[in-house]
């Protein structure tokens, strides 16, 4: 396995643990939310697959877009079976981007995201991309012990 493979069987699993997760919240739970600041399930969802196609975007573009249309926008949350399929293509998409790269891609290619701090490495921004779904995850098994939700088991 190369290091392009890794990365894609790492995204491939966080995101298999987020469907686990996601999948496992009752429709009338959506719209839990620890405390009035914090985002609901649902929108961390959102959040997550929104981000995700953003990403995508900024390593398409070398660094963070100057204006994003969110293909989200204006549009109802109703399943997360839905919500998937909607995100689908965008998954698709972007992980054949991630494939497409060569292993020397994962040090050479910057991406550009001084707006928010930071200049990376490809490798280093595919690997925070990931990490940023892996926490989220984290933060919506939380979200269940603390709601009294049944969690499933992430740790096959």
């Amino acid at each position: 396995m190369n290091a392009v493979e890794a990365i894609i069987l790492n995204f491939e699993e966080i995101r298999r643990r987020s469907i686990k997760v996601w999948e496992s919240v009752p429709a009338d739970k959506l719209e839990w939310k620890p405390d009035p600041e914090a985002m609901s399930i649902k929108e961390m969802i959102r959040h997550v697959l929104d981000s995700e196609h953003y990403y995508h975007l900024a390593l398409l573009n070398g660094g963070s877009l100057l204006s994003y249309d969110s293909p989200y926008d204006n549009r109802e949350f109703t399943t997360v079976r839905e919500e998937l399929a909607v995100a689908a293509p965008y998954r698709e998409k972007f992980l054949a981007t991630v494939k497409s790269y060569a292993a020397e891609d994962l040090t050479n290619l910057k991406i550009d995201r001084s707006d928010v701090g930071y200049v990376r490495s490809l490798g280093d921004m595919l690997m925070r991309i990931a990490y940023h779904e892996a926490v989220h995850t984290g933060q919506l098994l939380d979200y269940l012990r603390t709601a009294g939700i049944a969690r499933p088991r992430v740790w096959d």
